[in-house]
This record gives structure tokens, sequence and C-alpha cells, in this order.
């Protein structure tokens, strides 16, 4: 793997960020048993050292705590990173839909004009940096039309404060009304082997409209590194636990692709995850793929993915045992 770290553009934005980018939910501890932050500083950095310059987070990950741990990380080489983080999901205000409770305390989707402007001026005092290279709408709100929304980050990004503008968990719909409001530069969305949806809703519109695509969950959240194999036991609070996508059934079933991933792997002196991300990234319309890491080692395996090239003949034969063995995954 002695290739360049594969590197893309934001949509039109003009920005270049590499394919590879560290998402940092799992960093943010809600919903992850928790978060270790000298820990996670030092992953952040591994994946900074291993030529990862995306860095993708949201206030919601621990109500700022992840934003504040890449804040400490990237201080000092703030020109290094291209940050992205996430508005629309608010606790400061009732307003919009509500959504889950946070510590006993409601969250609401909600995306009017008065919550993002304050939104973006908390996150970047958390990140300690004046502008956002890629800001999200988080989640869509239902009770804000999408023009009131698109005006205010396109007053943001005329200020300077924001530098392009993206969207996450939307409809087709959804995109449809923010190409027509403004200038969209990426959607944020879950897409991996065993949940490839959007190959017949989002991606046909996105590349029309050059719009970029950031896929989040590349390994279906453990499910596709080669590590989860049927004996595995999950206990306590790991969300893995109750998923049916985890039924011994379907890792049987991801254990059969495995086998046809391990040649493929040890041919380009790759980990199997590796492969799963660099096949990812090798689909038609997607640009970016985030990877979570909460350790050095797993930032820079993450990383690493990113300068590993597929041949055409080994995505065909990676997508040929994928359609065999996880067409019938229970979701």
């Amino acid at each position: 793997m002695s290739h360049e770290m594969l590197t893309r553009e934001i949509g039109r934005s003009g920005i270049k960020a590499s394919a590879i980018g560290l998402g940092t939910w799992a960093i943010g501890g809600w919903m992850w048993g928790g978060t270790d932050e000298a820990r996670s500083i030092y992953a952040i950095r591994a994946s900074i050292d291993e030529g990862v310059t995306l860095i993708d987070t949201a206030p919601a990950y621990g109500q700022g705590v992840a934003e504040e741990i890449v804040g400490k990380a990237i201080r000092g080489r703030r020109d290094q990173v291209v940050l992205a983080t996430k508005c629309g999901l608010v606790w400061h205000t009732q307003k919009g839909n509500h959504f889950f409770d946070y510590d006993g305390a409601p969250v609401h989707r909600y995306l009017g004009k008065d919550a993002i402007i304050y939104e973006v001026e908390q996150s970047l005092k958390r990140l300690g940096t004046e502008t956002i290279d890629h800001y999200i709408t988080h989640w869509q709100d239902p009770t804000t039309p999408i023009d009131e929304t698109m005006e205010a980050l396109e007053s943001l990004k005329s200020q300077g404060k924001i530098r392009s503008i993206g969207a996450s968990n939307t409809s087709a719909d959804d995109v449809r009304a923010y190409v027509a409001a403004g200038q969209l530069d990426a959607i944020q969305e879950e897409y991996s082997m065993v949940k490839r949806d959007i190959e017949a809703t989002l991606i046909p519109l996105c590349r029309q409209n050059g719009v970029s695509v950031l896929s989040y969950s590349s390994l279906a959240l453990g499910l596709l590194t080669g590590k989860v194999g049927p004996d595995r036991t999950f206990d306590g609070d790991d969300q893995r636990k109750d998923n049916p996508r985890f039924s011994i059934e379907n890792r049987q079933k991801v254990a059969l692709l495995m086998e046809v991933i391990e040649p493929i792997a040890a041919a380009h002196n790759a980990t199997k995850a590796q492969v799963v991300i660099a096949w990812t990234l090798q689909q038609p319309g997607i640009t970016f793929s985030l990877c979570g890491a909460r350790n050095p080692d797993q930032a820079a395996e993450n990383a690493k993915a990113g300068r590993l090239r597929l041949t055409t003949e080994e995505i065909d034969v990676i997508g040929a045992a994928a359609a065999v063995h996880l067409t019938e995954l229970a979701a």
C-alpha cells in the first residue's frame, strides 16, 4: 500500500479532503459507554499523522464533548484539517420536533434560522476555530422550510463562518429542495455492503447535481471488520446485542464473504476491514468514507485504507460475493 492518500473535492466547494474521514460519534461517548479524552486525542492526532484531513463531528455527540475533544486535538494543527460539524439537534430550545431525550432532557430536530445562528457560534467556540469547513444539517426538521435553513447557511458562508454546506439523513425530496435553494455540496448517509439502498434513491440525484456523498457506517458497526465472527457474544449496553443485523445467521453469511476477501487482503498486505473500506470508496458516487476510531491503532488502520487501490477485477469479485452472501441479510 504505497499509494498516496486518496483525496477528493467536497461537491463544488473547491475544498479537497482525504477520502477517508475520521468520524467522532464514539469519541463523544454517547451510546458508546463513555469517553476517554486522552486516548481520543491520540486517535485524532494519529489519523492526521496518517494523512487523514477530514474530521467529522457534531454537537450531539455527547452534547458538545466530541467537539471539545476535537478542538483540543487539532490545536496547533488546524491548517492540516478539513473540519466538518453539524447543526439541527438542539437542546437550548424546544422548537421543532421532539426527537429523543438525553439524560432526561429533550432534544429537538430544529433547523430554524435563529437556532442555526446560535449553534454555529457554540460549535466555533468548542472547536477553537474561526471557520467550519463543512457545515451539515444533522437530521431534517419537517417544521422548517428548507429555503429558510439554506438562507441561514448561505448567510453564514458569506460571513466566512462556514465554507461549504451539507445535509445528513435526507430523502430525495430533501436533496431536491436543498439544491433548488442554494449550493449543496454534500450529503452524509449510511452506506455499506449491507445497506445499499441509496444507490437507487440518492446517488443518481447527487451525481446529476455535483453533490458529494459522505458515507458513514462503512463497516456496519464492526460487522464488516472481519473481527466479529459467529462465536462473538455481546453484553451490557452494547448496542449490537439486540440488533437483528448481528444475528448469528447474519454473521455466518458475513464470514463466508470474508473468506472471499481474505486472499485479496493478503495480496495487498491489508486487513479485511481496509479492503471493505477501499471497496466502499470505489463504488460509483461514493466520495468519502467516514470511519470511527477510539484509539490510535484503529485510527491508523482506517487511514491506511485510503492508500489502498483495488483492481476492477477485485471490486467485481467482492461485489459478486456480497450479492450472493449479503442480499438476504436481515436489517
